[in-house]
């Protein structure tokens, strides 16, 4: 054999084993025995560090009360009780949260009916330093209007503080007048310091999400123009003040109503991935894109579905820098809860499927501690209970 071809092999050789060592694994999904109990639903994951906190809504009787579990090395800690009433708002896509805050406390949020309007609800924030007792509940937003105060994200702030913004309709009135952003900031004395605005128009129904950079806290939320072009925008918080807000791609999506779609934000160092649903000329799409200058400025977006999609958006960065992107996807009729790695450079790993959920659902995920942590709800003739699994990752 001539040297020429041996050459030639070694090369082959070379670039099949490049090629090996650049596919990503397949994600396997182990089931985890959830905290949740009969009649559970609204789930909501949130992180601190590798604190992973897991909250939904138990409807007991007449009543519905938020529960929460934290993430252990022995399973879900037993679930403990925030608040139980007659008139907490359930909603499966404006969903009640509850998060670790980096002094070891906790905070949590929920919405409560203000009125026989199903679309008046208010905000409530309330703090624990231990999660058993909880301080009396205060509404971030200082407006007294009976309109709608929802689709919120906590986050903790420069020297001990709470953080949240949420949509708020304190400007609508039926069908006239803007939804806003806003958001509302809190001392480590939980004593209110501001209501502010951060967009006058947005998207009536998507939910926010909030994540940290080394820069400070970027939020992510779905904008409304005035000829009803409804893509996705991210603002970051610095020296108090919230940036202008920027596209983070421009879809061109056009729609006269809300989709209920909201964007997800993960953020490790300067080192941000935003996942979201959009549908350009009816076409339905979730995608996801990357920026390392922590939100200031985005690369290419990559599809993130198989052969359709309902969006239902979740993502969250590995140690590696690659995101974890969960959607629900619908295919022949039905939808599943499916998630796949996704590297900075739009090399796609093979997708894997969670579980099977009605398409308004809105299934959940974290990563903290080399695993992915996963909750959706699944529903049974008249009752439901939120399940939870986990994706371990190297």
């Amino acid at each position: 054999m001539s040297m020429r071809w041996i050459g030639a092999i070694g090369v082959l050789v070379i670039s099949w084993a490049v090629g090996l060592a650049q596919t990503p694994a397949a994600l396997k999904v182990e089931s985890l025995d959830s905290p949740a109990g009969a009649n559970s639903s609204v789930p909501q994951m949130t992180t601190q560090g590798e604190r992973v906190v897991l909250s939904w809504v138990e409807r007991e009787g007449t009543k519905s009360a938020l529960k929460f579990a934290e993430r252990t090395a022995a399973g879900w800690s037993t679930p403990m009780t925030i608040v139980s009433s007659e008139h907490l708002m359930v909603n499966s896509a404006d969903v009640p949260s509850v998060r670790a805050m980096p002094d070891g406390s906790f905070a949590a949020h929920w919405m409560q009916e203000s009125g026989p309007d199903p679309e008046a609800y208010d905000l409530r924030v309330a703090w624990s330093a231990d999660g058993k007792v909880w301080t009396s509940p205060v509404a971030p937003n200082r407006d007294k209007t009976m309109s709608q105060h929802g689709f919120a994200t906590l986050f903790p702030i420069a020297d001990g503080g709470t953080g949240v913004i949420w949509l708020d309709g304190r400007t609508t009135h039926g069908d006239e007048g803007d939804m806003q952003l806003r958001a509302a900031m809190f001392d480590k004395a939980h004593k209110s310091l501001s209501d502010s605005l951060i967009d006058s128009r947005v998207c009536e129904c998507c939910p926010t999400s909030v994540a940290l950079t080394a820069d400070g806290p970027i939020a992510a939320y779905r904008n409304r123009t005035t000829t009803e072009i409804r893509d996705i925008y991210v603002t970051r918080l610095a020296a108090g003040k919230w940036s202008m807000p920027l596209v983070v791609h421009r879809d061109n999506f056009k729609i006269e109503a809300c989709p209920i779609n909201g964007p997800a934000i993960a953020a490790s160092g300067n080192d941000v991935a935003v996942a979201w649903f959009t549908a350009p000329n009816e076409k339905q799409q979730s995608l996801v894109a990357f920026s390392h200058d922590a939100g200031r400025t985005f690369g290419k977006a990559t599809k993130v579905e198989d052969e359709g999609t309902l969006g239902r958006m979740q993502a969250a960065l590995a140690s590696d820098g690659a995101a974890i992107v969960g959607w629900v996807e619908f295919a022949n009729e039905k939808s599943t809860f499916k998630v796949r790695r996704i590297d900075p450079t739009g090399v796609r790993g093979p997708s894997v499927g969670v579980a099977a959920v009605s398409g308004t659902r809105f299934p959940r995920m974290v990563v903290a501690k080399n695993e992915a942590v996963l909750a959706w709800t699944e529903s049974e003739k008249d009752s439901s209970r939120v399940k939870t699994a986990r994706i371990a990752l190297k």
